[in-house]
């Protein structure tokens, strides 16, 4: 009998059903109690089989609360499927339906939003306008579960009657979002267009990230309707954030101060970045330049200007010695100018130790990550640079014969004084950043105007910290 009542359903055949239940009365009340996933109903509900519902529910109305394997019941199915007729009876007979929810968290009128059945939603907001306010397990009402399947005619069905409830229309889901936020976060512009028409629609509502839906657009990655919906959100006022609070802080609500605080937070991380890619590249920079400085000093050292004696003594013909006794690897200069190869070892020297030292520095793995070390270092730089540059034009003077003497040492002279001159404007400028730094560190002059970017337009600011 159950096997000819299924087939009955399926064909929608009222006859059949009339003549099963006259022969026996009982077969309804059995299905109910014997845990059968899917009832009669249930089939007729999705395939639209209008009279067939009707007889069912006039003989046993309890059917409508019955649930299949997915925790839908025929009202699930028949507004999945768009019949509007058999809704509009389900909701007249079947009591308390409408607000089941599923195994995915939705009742009847959510799985018509998702499905877009504007003429099943017409229907239940007419019989029963109480379920525009019901949620899913997520927060989101029938207009959200529509903007988000970009259903525009279920849309304007349930934007029309939330339209008299401010507070149903701009409800928020757990993320913080109105409908708008999603229209916007899709870039679906009919939908824009509709909702920012609707009276009561709160266009500068703050989700939980403290995002208005002008800021959610604007961080959203670029289309080719980002313009359009610009000017629709900002004929309606829509306005970002950061404008929305300039009375003071004590105005703003909870979620805009909140929003002030990750910001300010982000501005400091993304300065801290900066701050350690400034102090990565200077490290670099200081390897390589010490690394060559050193190289140089060294070769320097070992092959001094003239050479080394490559004998113990110099023989003239009848074997008797002509010079001062020397040896085999000493440097000539020391022999022949002692004075300037005094000078040039010194500042050789500091070169060669100068560079080294900053070479120690760097790979010590000591944790000098404040800029005032990186200051230090520099001056360091100076310093073996300066010398290494002493050490160029003293090993040129002894290389050079008497005859060019003056010319060179016009070069030299003018050489010196060019190179004093940089020195003394990259000394000059560091000291007035130090003093700045020490003015705004005390107050008693007003840092420098950010960027949005929350960092100074000088990479390099604020060495001395």
């Amino acid at each position: 009998m159950e096997k000819k009542l299924s087939e009955a359903a399926l064909q929608g055949d009222a006859t059949t059903l009339e003549q099963i239940l006259t022969e026996d009365p009982l077969i309804l009340d059995r299905i109910i109690v014997s845990c059968i996933s899917e009832t009669p109903l249930h089939t007729v509900a999705a395939l639209g089989h209008l009279r067939f519902v009707k007889l069912l529910l006039s003989r046993t109305p309890e059917l409508a609360a019955e649930l299949d394997s997915r925790g839908c019941s025929p009202l699930h199915l028949a507004a999945a499927k768009g019949h509007a007729d058999v809704v509009t009876e389900l909701l007249r007979e079947g009591g308390k339906s409408g607000s089941v929810r599923n195994a995915d968290g939705r009742n009847p009128l959510h799985v018509a939003a998702v499905k877009g059945r504007a003429a099943v939603l017409a229907e239940m907001v007419r019989v029963k306008p109480e379920l525009t306010q019901t949620v899913t397990d997520r927060g989101e009402t029938g207009l959200h579960l529509s903007v988000k399947w970009n259903r525009a005619e279920a849309v304007r069905v349930l934007g029309e009657e939330m339209s008299r409830n401010g507070d149903v229309l701009n409800w928020k889901d757990c993320e913080g979002n109105t409908a708008l936020h999603i229209a916007i976060a899709n870039k679906h512009l009919q939908i824009i267009e509709y909702l920012v028409s609707l009276n009561g629609l709160q266009v500068n509502a703050l989700n939980k990230s403290g995002l208005t839906a002008l800021d959610v657009l604007e961080q959203s990655p670029r289309g080719l309707r980002d313009m359009e919906i610009e000017y629709l959100l900002r004929k309606a006022g829509a306005s970002n954030v950061k404008d929305l609070h300039l009375i003071g802080d004590d105005w703003a609500p909870a979620r805009a101060k909140e929003t002030n605080a990750r910001a300010l937070s982000t501005k400091k991380s993304v300065g801290e970045k900066k701050s350690a890619d400034w102090l990565g590249r200077k490290r670099s920079s200081l390897m390589v330049v010490a690394s060559l400085i050193a190289t140089v000093a060294f070769q320097a050292g070992l092959t001094p200007p003239g050479g080394v004696w490559q004998d113990d003594y110099v023989i003239d013909e009848d074997g008797n010695a002509v010079t001062d006794p020397h040896s085999v690897g000493q440097a000539v200069m020391a022999y022949k100018q002692p004075k300037e190869y005094g000078i040039f070892m010194i500042c050789n020297t500091v070169a060669f130790l100068s560079s080294l030292s900053i070479i120690l520095i760097l790979v010590s793995g000591l944790p000098l990550t404040r800029r005032r070390w990186m200051w230090v270092q520099m001056v360091i730089m100076w310093i073996a640079i300066t010398a290494l540059e002493a050490t160029y034009f003293i090993t040129l003077t002894g290389m050079s014969p008497d005859d060019v003497g003056s010319m060179l040492r016009e070069v030299t002279e003018k050489s010196v004084l060019a190179w004093m001159t940089v020195m003394a404007v990259v000394f000059i400028g560091n000291i007035v950043r130090l003093n700045l730094w020490v003015l705004r560190k005390y107050g008693w002059i007003k840092e420098k105007k950010r960027r949005s970017e929350g960092v100074d337009d000088d990479d390099q600011e604020d060495v001395f910290e």
